[in-house]
């Protein structure tokens, strides 16, 4: 993450502060390449240890697809794409995933048999894998909120994975997981990089990717567990795009009403509207674990991940003030060359 970071600075690629933007200052914004590449070469580090690729599952799906949507971010970061080139490339990315295995193609039915979507399949893949994409990038507005979320949310997918018998999917949740955790600790207010698109886009598709793989191909307690263990990014998003349809305005462009924006302008801090996303994205966790009798497994997790995110947040802001601290020094060092 330095090495990114450094980089950004080095060659310009930084979030500019405007009317929308909570920031003050610039800040490099590619963390989403150290996102991507930890996820990337953790798991081609445990193949080769295994020297067994895990065919099947949807996992090439998984990582060529989030991997489109990773490049896709980057460019966007850099260049600044239109939203309907965007949207356009999403769906294709999408689109190969389900080509690899990514498919929901089997809804359960309260009432009866399960319900098979046939042709339906397609496109109710592409809308979810593409909706929950944007959904994580939607809520990237505060140091520390897409990032905590999409470690939380990927922790209780795992869980979920666990228990129903999907070892790969697990596998990936946890090395995305922990991927953020590592991204947190120069995220956390004040933030020192952010992940960008590119690291939004991909977190959020591979989340998206994982719930299909990893829960709706085995649970049978319907589709709700996918929307309720994303319940946090779905919400976010489907107020944003209402409130912006009702406004006219067009729903792909970024503003500054998000509910994490109008929590901030009621007089909430950083660190406390950040800390009712998480608890809403636990709750919603919870909810989803008790349905197949994992709840402990999840709350022991939850605790342990919440603590190393305190212990990160104390250190990210201990480094700020020791930088501080080290500029002001520095400051009055000139100062006194210059006198003398």
């Amino acid at each position: 993450m330095p090495l990114v970071r450094h980089y950004c600075l080095k060659k310009g690629f930084v979030d500019i502060p405007n009317d929308r933007k909570i920031h003050s200052s610039p800040i490099p914004r590619l963390g989403g390449v150290a996102i991507w590449l930890c996820t990337i070469l953790t798991f081609a580090f445990l193949v080769l240890l295994s020297w067994q690729y895990p065919h099947g599952n949807g996992l090439s799906g998984i990582l060529i697809g989030g991997s489109c949507m990773f490049l896709l971010g980057v460019v966007d970061d850099v260049y600044n794409l239109t939203p309907k080139f965007k949207l356009f490339v999403q769906i294709g990315a999408a689109l190969i995933a389900f080509l690899l295995g990514v498919k929901i193609e089997i809804l359960f039915n309260p009432f009866g048999d399960p319900i098979s979507l046939g042709i339906l399949s397609l496109p109710i893949t592409v809308i979810w894998l593409v909706g929950i994409s944007n959904a994580m990038n939607f809520i990237d507005g505060v140091d520390g909120l897409a990032g905590g979320v999409s470690a939380i949310s990927a922790v209780t997918l795992g869980v979920v994975a666990i228990y129903t018998h999907q070892p790969i999917s697990a596998l990936v949740a946890a090395i995305l997981a922990g991927a953020m955790m590592g991204f947190l600790l120069f995220n956390f207010h004040p933030a020192r990089i952010f992940m960008g698109d590119s690291g939004a886009l991909f977190a959020g598709f591979t989340l998206a990717a994982l719930s299909v793989t990893g829960v709706l191909k085995t649970v049978a307690v319907t589709i709700l567990l996918p929307i309720m263990i994303l319940a946090v990014p779905i919400m976010d998003i489907s107020y944003s795009v209402i409130r912006r349809l009702f406004k006219k305005a067009n729903p792909f462009i970024a503003d500054a009403e998000h509910i994490h924006h109008k929590l901030l302008k009621a007089g909430l801090s950083h660190n406390r509207t950040v800390i009712i996303f998480y608890l809403l994205c636990i709750a919603a966790g919870s909810i989803a674990t008790i349905f197949i009798g994992a709840y402990r497994l999840y709350l022991i997790l939850v605790i342990l991940i919440l603590s190393i995110m305190l212990i990160l947040a104390r250190i990210s802001k201990l480094r700020h003030l020791n930088e501080i601290q080290d500029t002001l020094l520095m400051g009055d060092k000139n100062s006194h060359s210059e006198q003398n």
